[in-house]
């Protein structure tokens, strides 16, 4: 998602790098060029239009930092009037503090929205939340079952609801919600293939019921300018608070997601960023600003370690790296821990100038998988002491894992190389950290 757009702003803002001075000529051309690009990348012709014209009024009444070159004046501009387009900043949910909040998710079928409603129940209770799902699903078959086999998956209570209709379940819900003290009530509604009065006459007597504290459309962000016309329609029949993008990992180009939040006037509150359910986060203006105009994320990097390095593992293997005492079955944990943060084109992604080193690289995804299955092969001896793995030794692990024999070479020497590097850093005084550098081959192809 925004692939196609951002490698586009950066064509256009290249052009301005030679450029001494912004000249009104200079900004025509590059105001030119961002409507094309925003316009293939599916973005409304109202919103690339008056985006385009308040760039141009800000970049002509802007007082000028010398320090700055034109194309890092346009570039901030841009960002701006992008993060504003968003949201401005990331918005959590706004749970009251002495009672349950009731959260309702819209949008039409097939959006996401059941998929939705466990991940956020998942992503409340990582934050300390006590939860509780329900489904106010009536139309479509094994819309409730489905939402009680996803709760089950994140550990989150889903309360049955009762065979009355949509919104006695979502009214026995929240009874039970109240006197039990959940923090949050997460409501499942309906969909439909297209938006129709019986829909919203729905939706509107369970938001008079429930008065939720919140209200979010749930847009598929591969469906272009049909969710934004979804997102106004829900709008104008149920005040929306907020929008949750789904897929966006998905190969869309990224438009629907500009065009939704200017055409609703609300913020992109969350955003599905994979199949997991813990692939699921608050969507943060800035850092999808800075990742689109080719700066990276290096934040949302961080946090994705934090949540994913085991810190006690972590200073256990320093402690291992200090004393030379790095095996391959440390190795192996370093695998699973690196799989944890997702891609590895995802996480260079997340770098300053990683999209195109991304691009340029051969990335082999399957390459950690294999090292694996290799290391499993091994004898608990062969994993502490590689040295004494001889060329017999290496066919039956081959055998064993299913791999080429080169695999297994080449995994051992890389680790040898890789405690080599290791050595030099600890004799000269260096810091080892918690993933190997300097392993040729990982997770690169040869």
């Amino acid at each position: 998602m925004f692939d196609d757009l951002s490698s586009r702003l950066e064509r256009v803002f290249k052009r301005l790098k030679g450029e001494g001075t912004v000249r009104e000529r200079h900004l025509d051309e590059t105001l030119q060029e961002l409507r094309l690009a925003l316009l293939q990348a599916d973005v409304s012709v109202e919103v690339v239009e008056d985006f385009c014209k308040r760039v141009r009024e800000k970049a002509l009444g802007a007082e000028v930092a010398a320090s700055l070159t034109p194309a890092q004046q346009i570039i901030a501009l841009v960002s701006e009037e992008l993060k504003e387009l968003l949201g401005g900043q990331a918005q959590p949910l706004k749970l009251p503090q002495q009672k349950c909040g009731v959260v309702l998710l819209v949008g039409l079928q097939g959006s996401g929205k059941t998929t939705s409603a466990a991940k956020l129940a998942l992503n409340l209770k990582n934050q300390g939340k006590v939860p509780i799902l329900v489904s106010a699903d009536f139309s479509r078959p094994a819309a409730r079952e489905q939402l009680a086999v996803l709760g089950e998956q994140v550990g989150v209570k889903v309360h049955p609801g009762v065979e009355d209709g949509a919104v006695a379940s979502a009214r026995a819900a929240a009874k039970e919600a109240a006197l039990r003290g959940y923090d949050a009530l997460i409501v499942d509604s309906a969909g439909r293939l297209h938006v129709d009065e019986q829909l919203m006459d729905e939706l509107r007597d369970i938001v008079k019921e429930l008065k939720p504290v919140e209200t979010l459309f749930v847009g598929d962000s591969m469906t272009g300018q049909d969710a934004v016309r979804s997102a106004k329609a829900f709008d104008e029949a149920v005040p929306l608070t907020g929008i949750v993008l789904t897929k966006l990992d998905g190969d869309a180009r990224g438009g629907a997601a500009l065009s939704m939040a200017k055409a609703t006037g609300k913020a992109v509150r969350f955003a599905g960023v994979g199949e997991k359910p813990e692939d699921f986060q608050l969507f943060a203006p800035d850092r999808m600003v800075s990742r689109l105009l080719g700066m990276g994320d290096v934040l949302s990097l961080i946090e994705k370690v934090q949540a994913s390095v085991d810190p006690k593992k972590a200073a256990e293997t320093l402690k291992k790296v200090k004393r030379g005492e790095l095996t391959l079955e440390d190795f192996k944990e370093q695998l699973v821990q690196m799989r944890k943060l997702g891609s590895m084109e995802s996480v260079l992604e997340m770098l300053p100038g990683g999209k195109k080193l991304a691009g340029n690289l051969n990335v082999d995804e399957r390459w950690s998988v294999h090292a694996e299955a290799i290391i499993n092969s091994m004898t608990k001896r062969e994993r502490t002491h590689f040295k004494i793995v001889d060329a017999s030794r290496k066919r039956r692990i081959a055998k064993g894992a299913g791999r080429p024999l080169s695999e297994v070479n080449r995994l051992l020497k890389s680790f040898k190389q890789a405690k080599q590097v290791h050595a030099k850093m600890m004799k000269a005084g260096g810091k080892g950290g918690m993933r190997m550098p300097g392993l040729p081959g990982m997770p690169f192809g040869r």
